[in-house]
């Protein structure tokens, strides 16, 4: 059994269309098919007929916007299938791609990401996907060339342990590649939207690079955070010290008066806040101790 889940808000015009294409794809499958649309609370009173003799379809209706998240985590807890498919209600993604997914997952497998080569989307989305992929390659060694693809098959069994918050969706894929299963990426074909307007937007701009650097820190120091936080508090308990240790310096050689030297508060302030930076590092080790002692 497949399963392909469909999340969506605000798309009626759409879903008519993408119910066809997922007829003609599917129908190429050999495997039998289910398809899973997750209503997020849309404002636009949808209107999806739920009949198809390809496959069998489910609708599950938010009562209010929750998030994209939320939408998938229902889907996956109603799908059926050991392989699920993940695709945008929006058109952008070509359902005539999934055989290309689902054969690689038959090659062995176990996630597959799609890459949009010839993106069709506007210049701020560009540029965001453009930063964020070398941001996470530099910082996080992801091997993808495109995690914000909305379009991805995989394995079930990929989601164990997996939990849906946020928009923590965005980076399945790294969590897949950091524990060990087989990932791999294959181009897809990007449309442009035609009907309804596009969820990305300048808010989303700066929400995303702050998912982003979340995604820094899970995937590099969830299971050594005095690494991170040490480092970060060692370079201002280091950079006060300096300071301070120059201006006793002018003070004991020179007699400089240090009430005149709004240096030495700056010098004392990094000491501090460093010190309790490194002793936050040490409260997140011992919470990470006591959970593995479990």
């Amino acid at each position: 059994m497949i399963s392909i889940i469909i999340p969506f808000y605000n798309e009626r015009e759409n879903l008519p269309i993408l119910l066809k294409e997922l007829e003609k794809a599917v129908a190429k499958i050999k495997e039998p098919c289910e398809a899973i649309f997750v209503d997020d609370g849309s404002k636009d009173k949808p209107k999806l007929l739920l009949k198809s003799t390809v496959f069998k379809i489910k609708l599950l209706t938010h009562k209010k916007k929750e998030g994209k998240g939320r939408a998938l985590s229902d889907g996956v807890n109603q799908a059926e299938g050991e392989i699920i498919i993940f695709i945008d209600a929006d058109l952008q993604d070509d359902p005539a791609d999934l055989p290309k997914f689902l054969e690689k997952i038959d090659q062995g497998y176990d996630f597959v990401n799609g890459i949009r080569s010839q993106r069709k989307d506007s210049r701020l989305v560009k540029i965001y996907s453009w930063m964020a992929r070398y941001f996470l390659k530099i910082f996080v060694n992801s091997p993808y060339q495109d995690i914000n693809c909305g379009f991805k098959a995989f394995r079930k069994e990929v989601l164990k342990d997996f939990i849906f918050y946020g928009n923590n969706f965005r980076f399945l894929p790294l969590w897949a590649y950091y524990n060990g299963y087989k990932v791999t990426e294959i181009p897809v074909n990007n449309r442009p939207r035609i009907y309804g307007q596009s969820k990305f937007g300048k808010k989303k701009f700066f929400t995303g690079f702050l998912d982003t650097l979340t995604a820094y820190f899970l995937y590099r120091f969830s299971e050594k955070p005095l690494h991170f936080f040490g480092t970060i508090g060692f370079i201002l308990f280091i950079t006060g010290l300096l300071i301070d240790l120059y201006l006793a310096y002018e003070r004991i050689f020179f007699n400089v008066l240090l009430y005149r030297r709004p240096l030495l508060w700056l010098g004392v302030l990094l000491i501090i806040v460093g010190i309790q930076i490194i002793m936050t590092g040490i409260i997140g080790e011992l919470i990470v101790f006591l959970n593995k002692k479990k």
